[in-house]
């Protein structure tokens, strides 16, 4: 096959203690799926369905680095997340059925250009330019689940320069992992190498150049981003 300019190499994720990169298809994200932070933006967790945004593959970026404060922010927000990685294609999946479709799970870090999401919610606008930017999507190596099974509690938590900023535990979803992929199998086909980034607790907010952020789940380690200068 003949292209008419090379293409841009896959986008990939580490995998835990080997040498392997997973690749990356899709990254779906939950939106608010923890009630505490359901609340405190602004909406009811009881009333709301589960609703999903997208982020680009190649938004993807390992833990350890630095990244540059990204532009058009005043309002860079982190928000610890579970990743879940989907290995088996799959429609129409029932819930009792979901979690034969997970490859592994990881800790991810979605960063969100908070005052960009808010404006575009206002003006009932998509969601992209909010949250999906160049290297907004921060995953740590993969944990196969054949050796650690399905994590269904552990405390999820985030520091900034030391500092607590989150903390919740993952039975905390308001959606489970099993629902999440039910429900989103019936809208469009899953397939190997989609993420999905399963929600954030409480307390997000802000990060400024220079902070150091790590985000740690029980269970599956922690990941470390620092915020470098703009762009």
């Amino acid at each position: 096959m003949n292209y008419v300019f090379k293409p841009t190499p896959p986008a990939t994720v580490a995998v835990l203690e080997t040498t392997d990169r997973l690749p990356v298809r899709r990254i779906f994200c939950v939106g608010r799926n923890y009630a505490a932070h359901a609340r405190e933006m602004g909406t009811d967790p009881d009333r709301e369905p589960p609703f999903f945004f997208t982020k680009p593959a190649d938004a993807v970026v390992d833990s350890d680095l630095t990244i540059a404060y990204p532009p058009q922010t005043k309002n860079l927000h982190y928000e610890a997340e579970l990743v879940v990685v989907i290995g088996t294609a799959g429609r129409n999946v029932m819930e009792t059925d979901s979690l034969s479709h997970v490859w592994g799970y990881a800790i991810g870090n979605d960063l969100t250009r908070r005052d960009l999401q808010l404006q575009a919610r206002e003006q009932r606008r998509p969601w992209d330019m909010g949250k999906a930017f160049d290297k907004s999507a921060i995953i740590g190596p993969v944990h196969q689940s054949e050796k650690i099974g399905h994590p269904t509690e552990g405390i999820i938590s985030l520091t900034v320069n030391g500092e607590m900023k989150q903390n919740a535990n993952i039975t905390e979803l308001i959606w489970s992992v099993s629902e999440i992929i039910s429900i989103l199998s019936h809208s469009i086909k899953l397939q190997p190498g989609d993420l999905i980034m399963t929600g954030t607790p409480a307390g997000v907010g802000p990060l400024v150049e220079g902070d150091t952020c790590i985000v740690s789940i029980d269970g599956l380690g922690q990941i470390k981003t620092t915020i470098g200068p703009r762009f």
